[in-house]
């Protein structure tokens, strides 16, 4: 039987093709595509995500009935050009076709075409229907330094001190607050930050990337085929408290900096890290080895939560899932099934994992965004999971999702409280309150109980431990009993939601 792919995680080498390109202001590209795949990638989802409304540098060839019936969408991507050049719209910038799956499907190469569409202008076949996201940005950005940048480089000297940031585009997870993470540890150490490619430069200045002394790739999946290409030594962006540390003398070691990086350890330990060490010492990290924490995302996240929350803070951590999967690794059926049949405390993941928690009735668990698809945006720079100021961010949250699981699920017996406090105005008090306690429970009806509350999240499961017994126990009390029977228990346990 045929396995069924479930909620796929990752979208193509096109989508990559569009986000990486269009993050530089002097390009425009043209897409061959029809009218709704270019609204998807260009207007859509990066809506939901960077918060962009609508991504100005790209237009759709709008491929036609005819196009698609043998005609070809060279015809279409002419009349595109035409328009543009018309309007003035690409006047100052360099043009670029990428294909896409549609028009890959039936067979377009404008490899020969766009030699007539303009000075400068070509075509990038994205691999639409074979290359996921992550492999398609690897692979743009090569070619766009093979095609912009590699020969304008020639004969330019490395400037020592010099630090250049290869991998931020449109539509990765959280990139504006880690980028400004990575720029202040690049000078904490004291480097300076030469080109971020793609998301702040030009296309005409990605020659400057020769000048870089050190690279910094942001995100494991993607960059290193550039960074070596480069020649440069390279490292990748850390999470964590010993990754961040490691880089920093990593980084001071490379740029000869070494006496610097050590001092910015240390200051570093007195002020950033030191909300850490108070939110450790606090009441609340009691519960850190109580809490249950699943992770699904890209590899650069996945693994640094792993290291971050469960070698560094003791949490237990129930499944790790990489984006994008790989052969035997954990898919998004297998983390469905991990869900539905015993949800975390906390949930790193995507919009997927979210939907996951909903049929599962994980009301108790709490969600954290790690991941794109979303919706969830994350353009402020007050969000890092990277570097130092990531370890204090990662950590307020949970204790702050704590504090709100903790009131939300409080048991409050409303009838005792207005009988002892007074009814609120409008309302008269209740004439006989029942004043609900600990009836003697079977011992089948104890392990029933148990059994129940076995799968809910550990701070989840105190207070409703209280919950299903007050229920339970007042059914007892109507019916007359005087112990809570196994029966009993079932009748009630039966119609609460886990």
């Amino acid at each position: 039987m045929a396995k069924v792919i479930r909620d796929l995680a990752d979208t193509s080498s096109y989508w990559a093709a569009v986000w990486t390109m269009c993050a530089m202001p002097d390009v425009h590209v043209i897409c061959d595509a029809p009218i709704g795949c270019f609204n998807l990638v260009a207007t859509a989802v990066p809506d939901y995500t960077d918060s962009i409304p609508h991504i100005e540098n790209i237009t759709p060839s709008v491929i036609r009935d005819e196009e698609v019936g043998g005609a070809g969408t060279g015809e279409a991507v002419k009349r595109t050009y035409e328009g543009l050049r018309d309007e003035g719209m690409i006047d100052g910038k360099t043009l670029i076709v990428v294909s896409t799956a549609e028009s890959e499907m039936i067979g377009s190469d404008l490899t020969d075409l766009v030699t007539q569409l303009g000075e400068g202008t070509t075509f990038f076949h994205s691999e639409s229907l074979s290359d996921d996201e992550h492999v398609g940005r690897d692979r743009v950005l090569q070619w766009l330094w093979e095609n912009y940048g590699a020969d304008a480089a020639q004969g330019i000297e490395v400037e020592p001190g010099l630090v250049n940031i290869i991998g931020p585009t449109f539509g990765n997870f959280n990139s504006p607050s880690d980028l400004h993470e990575v720029k202040r540890l690049i000078e904490g150490v004291g480097g300076r930050v030469n080109i971020v490619f793609p998301y702040e430069c030009n296309l005409a200045d990605i020659a400057q990337l020769a000048k870089g002394q050190v690279t910094i790739i942001m995100y494991k999946e993607f960059g290193h085929t550039l960074a070596e290409t480069l020649g440069k030594p390279y490292l990748y962006a850390p999470m964590g408290i010993q990754g961040t540390t490691n880089f920093i003398k990593e980084l001071g070691d490379l740029l000869g900096t070494s006496d610097q990086a050590d001092a910015f350890i240390r200051n570093e330990k007195k002020t950033t890290l030191q909300a850490v060490w108070d939110l450790w010492r606090g009441p609340q990290s009691d519960w850190f080895s109580t809490l249950t924490v699943g992770i699904v995302a890209t590899k650069t996240y996945a693994e640094g939560l792993k290291e971050y929350l469960g070698d560094e803070l003791g949490m237990p951590i129930s499944f790790v899932a990489k984006r994008p999967q790989k052969v035997g690794e954990m898919g998004n059926e297998e983390v469905r099934q991990q869900i539905h049949a015993k949800a975390p405390s906390i949930l790193y993941g995507s919009i997927n994992e979210r939907i996951y928690m909903s049929e599962a009735g994980a009301t108790r668990t709490t969600f954290m965004p790690a991941a794109f698809p979303g919706a969830a945006v994350r353009r402020a720079v007050g969000t890092p999971y990277m570097g130092y100021r990531g370890t204090v961010y990662i950590i307020q949250e949970i204790v702050n999702s704590l504090y709100d699981t903790l009131f939300h699920v409080l048991p409050v017996d409303a009838a005792y409280a207005q009988s002892r406090n007074g009814a609120p105005t409008g309302m008269s008090k209740p004439a006989e309150t029942t004043q609900i306690g600990n009836m003697p429970w079977s011992d089948d009806a104890k392990e029933l109980l148990n059994k129940h509350l076995e799968n809910m999240p550990y701070i989840g499961r105190i207070s409703a431990s209280r919950e299903y017994q007050m229920a339970v126990e007042s059914v007892a009390r109507e019916q007359g009993a005087t112990e809570v029977t196994l029966s009993i228990a079932e009748l009630v346990l039966a119609g609460q939601r886990e």
